[in-house]
């Protein structure tokens, strides 16, 4: 069986974040949260909303459908400029699902 959606999600946030070179702080003021609540929805203590998906999204500069599909459509989705050490993604879902979980 496959991740549920909320997990993948949560890798995916996470891909975002490692490729861009966010940290959660970087994405909490994007989103008009605190890093708390950022940590939160990581950690899947707190679920990610519709709004909040619709925001990663546009913040990422990719589709919403991109944004679900999971780490590695989302990260292949995002403009060559987005990428942190030019054009770098992540394609190791199994390093970044260690990091969330981890954490």
């Amino acid at each position: 069986m496959g991740l549920g959606l909320e997990e993948s999600l949560r890798l995916t946030v996470a891909a975002l974040m490692q490729a861009t070179g966010e940290s959660q702080r970087d994405l909490a003021e994007v989103l008009g949260l605190t890093q708390t609540q950022v940590s939160r929805r990581q950690a899947g203590t707190t679920a990610w909303s519709l709004r909040d998906c619709d925001m990663l999204a546009a913040h990422y500069g990719i589709g919403p459908l991109d944004l679900l599909a999971g780490p590695t459509r989302a990260c292949e989705a995002l403009p060559a400029g987005a990428r942190r050490g030019g054009g770098r993604s992540v394609r190791n879902v199994r390093d970044v699902r260690d990091g969330v979980a981890g954490r």
